[in-house]
């Protein structure tokens, strides 16, 4: 196999990188074929080391990462669809032109593993390469505001026990060990680079006795897990299920608004205690609640006595200048209308929430209003009613890793207030939900 894939030459090899790409999306959320890493990474090593020079490695990297990313994004184009009058046209070129840039980092990572191919041999070969897998990662998560989306380790959530090592070494050291194991095989080759001292099976059943290694790893922390909660905390989660594209026509923004106050009264199930703290989703309320006291005592009759109401919502300064500021913003309301906790979300998505470049780019942002949301000062930890210490995000923010709590006052628990009705039914609330799950 691997004698046939050399011999490939011009667009055949990016034709196969491309479909490899295609079918690594396949391992992520919500298929999970994890099986299907195999054949994928072993055929990437194959063609990036069998090209003629690091400019043909960079080739295959970037065609492999781009039918991987065009796969796994394609749910983009639903949040332009939300409104196609003003932003359909768009759709293809958002999800072409992401993954065309995100596919420079596997393209890079290619480059640097061809680049070193002397230095490398065998095993040894499959390790580094799977180093500068994690390290290109690792470098799209923070440059030009970073995007760590569908990151390798993250093809592990369906299993609770894999995922366990995350406290020790990150999804970074997670998708490390996943290019490890499936890029082992490629050592079967024959090829002269590829050959190590030794069995060459011995390397290959070292990687899987990792992985099952950290399985059982993670099988004994569960196993050793309490089941503690919090006494006297009862938690009620608000889902109205409203079409993204009617959420702020005029003619449902009250009526919306009013039903999830009633959902926030209903009884609770029979054997389940009545709730203590209700929470909606980002933006739910579609008014500036902070600055409306109606609207706020209205919200205050479906609040548990005792209790808070936890929303989001957009908030203003109220200035009617040039200094006019809107946030992404969350609230704590209790049972008098009072806001006695407000956090803003500080890491705003790109052209859904502010237009960068808006001087040449002459279309405005994707979420209601002219104005573009400012950002608020970082992760910090509320100390709300009734609750342990909290790190409240919003969206998009709760995606990047080691940025999502203020490190001098680390709270007890997190709190991700999102709204997915952006996707529809797509992959993207999933592999959403999964990097919550992993921060």
């Amino acid at each position: 196999m691997y004698a046939q894939l050399k011999s490939l030459e011009g667009w055949r090899r990016w034709l196969l990188s491309l479909f490899l790409g295609c079918m690594g999306a396949g391992c992520m959320a919500p298929f999970y074929a994890v099986f299907l890493l195999i054949p994928v990474m072993t055929g990437l090593l194959w063609l990036v080391y069998s090209c003629q020079n690091v400019r043909s490695a960079f080739v295959i990297g970037w065609f492999f990462g781009f039918g991987h990313f065009a796969i796994g994004f394609y749910w983009v184009a639903n949040a332009l669809l939300v409104d196609p009058d003003r932003f359909g046209w768009l759709a293809p070129f958002a999800v072409f032109v992401l993954s065309a840039l995100i596919a420079l980092f596997p393209a890079f990572c290619s480059l640097v593993g061809k680049y070193f191919e002397r230095y490398t041999f065998g095993a040894g070969r499959v390790v580094f390469f799977a180093s500068v897998w994690c390290l290109f990662e690792w470098f799209r998560g923070w440059i030009f505001t970073g995007f760590p989306w569908n990151l390798l380790g993250s093809i592990w959530v369906f299993s609770d026990e894999m995922i366990q090592c995350l406290s020790l070494v990150g999804v970074f050291g997670l998708s490390l060990l996943s290019v490890l194991v499936s890029g082992m095989p490629a050592i079967l080759s024959g090829d002269r680079g590829w050959r190590s001292k030794g069995n060459p099976f011995y390397p290959i059943c070292f990687s899987f006795l990792i992985l099952a290694s950290v399985w059982m790893g993670g099988k004994y922390r569960i196993m050793n897990a309490t089941n503690d909660v919090v006494s006297g905390v009862s938690l009620r989660l608000v889902q109205p299920n409203i079409d993204q594209k009617l959420k702020w026509k005029p003619l449902h923004r009250e009526k919306n608004f009013r039903e999830q106050i009633h959902m926030g009264v209903l009884p609770p199930e029979m054997g389940l205690p009545s709730p203590t703290h209700i929470f909606w989703s980002e933006t739910a309320a579609t008014y500036f609640v902070d600055m409306d006291i109606a609207l706020r005592k209205a919200i205050a009759k479906s609040t548990p006595r005792g209790g808070l109401t936890i929303i989001g919502a957009p908030r203003t300064n109220g200035k009617k200048d040039k200094s006019y500021k809107v946030w992404n913003s969350l609230h704590a309301i209790d049972e008098v209308g009072d806001v006695v906790g407000t956090y803003d979300k500080f890491h705003l998505v790109p052209f859904g929430e502010y237009t960068p470049f808006q001087k040449i780019l002459k279309f405005g942002k994707l979420t209601v209003g002219a104005t573009n949301f400012s950002p608020g000062y970082g992760p910090r930890t509320l100390r709300l009613k009734g609750l342990p210490p909290v790190s409240p995000l919003i969206c998009y923010e709760v995606i990047f890793p080691a940025n999502v709590v203020d490190s001098e006052d680390r709270p007890d628990w997190m709190l991700n207030l999102t709204n997915d009705g952006w996707y529809g039914l797509s992959s993207g609330p999933y592999q959403h939900f999964d990097a919550a799950r992993m921060r």
